[in-house]
């Protein structure tokens, strides 16, 4: 299968580079594509996605997110409803220790002289195994270190850190790409983070390292012969690696794939195997565990002689069966951070049925005298919130993590039309002169400091007055561990963590877009 992959994307990588000798013609003007003498304008020849290094693909379609059985803990915070999920490719395993490790690795050598702080920063706290209790010290030597754990999931990254960990592993598969078509040279000798390769500085066109013998010819008669980058329209670059949407997680875990005839759904599953049952229904495996989780208070994996689930705590990434999908422990081993900012309803009146997802911030890049700044010590480049272009239909700020969930324009106190700070004031807060009307100040009403937390408020939009347990800052995570019951098995069940911290309970595994044709690939 890794010869198979290797040898498909390289010859999609071959059809790349030939476009530029292809005279297909315009359909609309009539002129040469790829020839410099009629303007050199460039199509390629790519048309399919290659399946990148540890990805599933997953096709997506309709299903119903939230409980299907009874709510035990009545939170009543995942109520069912249909959504549809776009196909989408997401990791087989959980990321396992040697895969993080790698990641600190590499960060450590481009970073670690210079910036160790970047470093720092990503380190698994491996002191989340500790317990006042409990005697787990050997966890919190040996567990990410050692290689007797390589292929168990990492924990105690938090999701800040996962997040990390997407864009580390999108720019080593994206430069591995250019490297094998002679496109950049690699050179490791004199790795430094200013020069380290970075997906968004090269498309940029402020790469610092060497390019290599194989670079694009550029086909615009203006360029003079000189060659050229690679760019998206080339098709070679992939996607940016990220955590999957709690929708996605959930339909992958589901694995409804395996339960359709047509279009019919003969059964609605609650674990990401068929039945209802945590035990095996095959001849082969009757009645052996098919997730690892904690039996009861006091049972983490059975009886000497005769382990139920063989594991106290986390098991290896491929352990028990995969899901239709053929994904490993979408139920049990670790909980997986999911990109979604937490609410208790997971479907506002209002809310999107096309991919949901609750926590978009729109970042743009900043410019100085026409050129995209870069962070002359790190190689990075310098985004800020997009909130220069307020003139939209489909969103006018930035920030949209409370969209009818606590903004101005879903403030309970709004029913007139009026400011929520004229409510407040209206109701007895302090004074309008002092307090000041957001809307005649020109402020922006949803900002995060100002109104748009109403809904998590007393009764004044003062960060002081924060009354919910959840705010922007927690995340969603899906699917249970290795210390819990039998209930967080089920896909529909969910809970919230707080962003910059880890846990001993708690992995992750990344997804990536799927591009082009939705239709499973034949």
């Amino acid at each position: 299968m890794k010869i198979l992959k290797i040898s498909s994307f390289m010859l999609v990588a071959l059809l790349v580079l030939s476009s530029c000798g292809s005279k297909k013609k315009s359909a609309t003007t009539g002129w040469d594509y790829n020839n410099s003498e009629w303007g050199g304008f460039e199509v390629s020849n790519y048309n399919e996605q290659p399946t990148n290094p540890g990805l599933v693909f997953i096709e997506g379609g309709a299903f119903t997110m939230g409980y299907v059985t009874d709510d035990s803990r009545f939170q009543w915070n995942n109520t069912a409803h249909t959504v549809t999920v776009s196909s989408f490719y997401l990791d087989e395993t959980e990321v396992s220790n040697v895969s993080y490790r790698e990641f600190t690795y590499w960060m450590q050598r481009a970073y670690g002289e210079e910036y160790p702080e970047r470093v720092k920063d990503i380190y698994p706290d491996t002191n989340c195994w500790r317990d006042k209790l409990a005697w787990r010290e050997s966890f919190v030597d040996y567990y990410f270190q050692s290689p007797i754990y390589d292929e168990y999931p990492v924990v105690g990254v938090s999701w800040e850190q996962a997040n990390k960990y997407c864009a580390w592993r999108t720019d080593r598969v994206n430069e591995k790409i250019l490297v094998d078509m002679g496109i950049i040279v690699l050179d490791q000798t004199d790795l430094r983070g200013e020069t380290a390769f970075q997906t968004d500085v090269y498309l940029a066109g402020q790469f610092r390292g060497e390019s290599g013998k194989n670079e694009l010819a550029n086909l615009d008669p203006a360029a003079g012969g000189e060659p050229r980058q690679a760019r998206r329209e080339d098709g070679i670059l992939q996607p940016s690696y990220r955590l999957p949407t709690e929708a996605e997680w959930e339909f992958a875990a589901l694995g409804m794939i395996g339960s359709t005839v047509d279009e019919r759904i003969i059964e609605h599953k609650t674990y990401p195997w068929a039945g209802h049952s945590l035990r095996s229904a095959n001849k082969a495996y009757y009645g052996q565990f098919l997730a690892n989780f904690k039996r009861s208070r006091g049972d983490a994996m059975g009886v000497a002689g005769n382990l139920n689930d063989a594991w106290d705590y986390t098991a290896p990434v491929k352990w028990y069966f995969p899901n239709d999908y053929g994904l490993y422990h979408m139920a049990g081993n670790v909980s997986e951070w999911c990109m979604d900012v937490f609410r208790k309803d997971v479907d506002p009146v209002g809310g999107e049925d096309l991919d949901p997802f609750r926590g978009n911030v729109y970042k743009a890049p900043v410019y100085i005298d026409d050129e995209i700044a870069i962070n002359d010590t790190t190689g990075s480049i310098i985004y800020q919130n997009e909130d220069v272009d307020l003139n939209r239909r489909n969103y006018r700020q930035a920030n949209n993590i409370n969209y009818l969930d606590g903004d101005y324009a879903s403030n309970i106190y709004d029913y007139d039309g009026q400011s929520a700070i004229t409510e407040w004031v209206a109701a007895g807060g302090e004074d309008e002169e002092e307090g000041g009307d957001e809307e005649e100040e020109g402020s922006n009403l949803d900002n995060p400091d100002s109104v748009t937390n109403m809904m998590y408020r007393r009764n004044a939009p003062r960060q002081s007055d924060v009354t919910s347990l959840t705010n922007n800052k927690v995340r969603v995570i899906k699917g249970g561990s290795w210390k819990d019951l039998s209930y967080w098995m089920q896909a529909g069940t969910r809970r919230f963590y707080d962003q910059d911290k880890g846990t001993s309970w708690i992995g992750f595994r990344c997804a990536m877009d799927r591009l082009g044709p939705r239709a499973g690939m034949k």
